[in-house]
Parts: C-alpha cells; structure tokens; sequence
C-alpha cells in the first residue's frame, strides 16, 4: 500500500506542477486606442459603432436660388469686414468730408440677412459700431472697433 500511495503522491505533485507551470500573470490591456489599446483597433471600432448608429442627419435640399443667396451673403459679410478691418487700421483713403473712398460704407447702413439685421455706424470719428439685432428674439449685440489709423 505504502507503493500505491508513494504513486499517488508522485502524481498528484507532478499534476500540480504541471498546473502552475502553465499558470501566468494577468494582464489588462485595452482594447480602445483612445485609453491605450492598440492603434489598429480603431478602424475595427469605428465601423462598429456606425453599423450600430441608427440616426441619420437630415438631408436638406437646398435650390439653386437658396445656395446663391447664401454667397451672395457670404461675400457681402465678408467685404463688410474686410473694409471695416482697413478703416479700423486705417488703411482706407477718405475725401474731404472723411467718408472712405471707393466704400461701401460712403455712410451708416443697416444689412439684413435672415434673422438678423447688421447695423453699420462709421460716422463716429473715433471708432466704428456694429449693432447686430436678432429678428427673432430682439436681442442686440453691439461691437464697437476703435479706429487706429
């Protein structure tokens, strides 16, 4: 019997030591590259999350009259600022009265564009304002730029 237990013994060792030689450390890794994970997962990730992504933004249509008012637009603020930069710095050539030459601002005027309403007051020697007004709400922003030139 002492043989039958000495065997016994023999594998039960060699099972454990079995066991623990193939037991390793766990270790967390990410699987994010945002949070460290591996950068090549982030592909993999991103067309995931858009399979899973049920909204859609919403497809507005605009016609060609709309897209030309919208540059129209665009380029008239655009100039808007532009030659306030150039009175403000003083860049701009003035006549006799101390109106800009060659300006669309010859006098205070006022832009409406949608909900808004751009209100140009360059007849102030010493600065220009900007009041911008909210159609919808009424409420007023005002901007004044000193002139340095």
């Amino acid at each position: 019997m002492s043989k039958r237990i000495t065997i016994t013994l023999l594998a039960a060792t060699a099972l454990l030591t079995s066991v623990t030689t193939l037991a390793t450390e766990l270790v967390y890794e990410p699987i994010n590259p945002s949070f460290g994970g591996n950068p090549l997962n982030g592909s993999f990730l991103l067309s995931k999350a858009n399979s899973q992504n049920a909204h859609s933004a919403p497809l507005s249509e605009r016609s060609y009259d709309e897209r030309l008012q919208e540059s129209l637009e665009r380029a008239y603020i655009n100039r808007i600022v532009r030659e306030i930069t150039d009175i403000a710095f003083g860049e701009q050539e003035y006549d006799e009265d101390g109106n800009p030459i060659d300006s669309i601002f010859n006098q205070d005027s006022i832009f409406v564009s949608g909900d808004f309403q751009v209100e140009l007051i360059t007849s102030n020697p010493d600065s220009i304002i900007v009041n911008i007004t909210n159609l919808l709400t009424g409420e007023v922003t005002v901007v004044e730029i000193p002139r340095f030139g």
